[in-house]
């Protein structure tokens, strides 16, 4: 197998002009984000510092040949109440033209790393469309399952769209006490 032609690292504020461009394509092409007005830079800031606040990951991979942004992914509290609090939801997003060279998986594979690391016991994927094979193949990949998809739950794109929720447990999971 050939060498990674990107690495991944922690995101800095200097990264989010990318990430919006990034983001703001998916939002406006796609339907892994249920957002229908891609938010500016700012608000992306925002939302970087409050994962960043919560002591999760966000990361960013960098192409090697011209250093720009291939892709980015973070974990995020899966839901506000102190029950979940040992649950986080991956995002993964790949820039456009960057896919098939295995950037959303190095950026999962960390995110779980990380997050196992940090004592979390479940990661949560949410993704937009039962039809968006490439993301289910990649959570699938990386060890998570099918738990459940809702039905036509968001409308964009000017049709009905479906959720799929898969999971997959981190470090010991739900088999010991947390600590």
């Amino acid at each position: 197998m050939s060498e990674p032609t990107f690495s991944i690292r922690p995101a800095v504020s200097a990264d989010f002009d990318a990430i919006q461009r990034t983001y703001a394509h998916h939002v406006l092409h796609g339907l892994a984000s249920f957002e229908e007005t891609p938010p500016d830079g700012a608000e992306l800031v925002r939302r970087w510092r409050a994962i960043a606040d919560a002591g999760l990951p966000y990361l960013c991979a960098t192409d090697a040949a011209g250093g720009g942004l291939a892709g980015y992914a973070y974990a995020g509290p899966y839901r506000a109440r102190s029950a979940y609090r040992f649950t986080v939801e991956d995002s993964v997003y790949v820039a456009p033209g960057q896919a098939g060279r295995g950037i959303g998986r190095a950026l999962l594979r960390q995110l779980i790393e990380i997050c196992a690391n940090l004592g979390k016991r479940q990661m949560i994927a949410v993704i937009g469309d039962s039809g968006n094979a490439a993301s289910i193949a990649l959570h699938r990949a990386c060890g998570f399952e099918l738990t459940g998809t809702f039905q036509a739950i968001g409308f964009k794109h000017g049709r009905w769209v479906d959720s799929v929720l898969m999971q997959r447990a981190l470090g010991p999971g739900s088999t010991s006490q947390p600590v």
